[in-house]
């Protein structure tokens, strides 16, 4: 018998119609708005727990970010990566993992420095990048390793408006 674990829902708000919508951890799919139907962007927390769950069963490629809240070049990339998973709403999702708290998923990436990036797509690794870069080269990194716009599965039913829990 395999545990099931639990991954917590986030509150995003739409940035096309500034709708609520609770987004779960893990999903099929990537999440869009309940209201307008656009791409929400995407953005998790994990730890050793829960990551097989909100990574590794993910459809939509996944950006982790292997950060410490005691890393200065950590906290200025981080703006920079949500930046991004807004922009890449329903193509990409970002996942954060403190090292200090998950010293697993550190290891089995084998990190050695943070920050560490490590783009992923159905559980396999498709391309790691170690230290903080200027937004416009994440942006390049990542568009140069994402499946073109349109060329990804279909999104699933991965969020819910808050107006449809009224």
């Amino acid at each position: 018998m395999s545990a099931t674990v639990k991954t917590p829902t986030k509150v995003v708000v739409c940035p096309s119609c500034s709708t609520k919508n609770r987004v779960p951890a893990a999903a099929d799919g990537a999440p869009r708005c309940g209201n307008c139907q656009n791409p929400l962007p995407w953005v998790v927390d994990t730890s050793d727990a829960d990551f097989a769950a909100v990574v590794d069963e993910s459809t939509i490629p996944v950006l982790v970010d292997v950060w410490a809240p005691w890393c200065g070049p950590c906290r200025m990339v981080s703006p920079a990566l949500e930046q991004l998973a807004t922009e890449l709403a329903g193509r990409l999702k970002l996942v954060k993992v403190n090292a200090d708290e998950a010293p697993e998923v550190s290891r089995r990436f084998e990190v050695q420095a943070i920050p560490t990036l490590v783009l992923m797509h159905r559980a396999q690794v498709v391309d790691k990048q170690v230290g903080a870069a200027p937004a416009p080269a994440l942006r390049t990194w990542l568009t140069e390793h994402l499946p073109k716009e349109g060329a990804e599965p279909s999104p699933g039913n991965a969020s819910s408006s808050e107006d449809d829990r009224r």
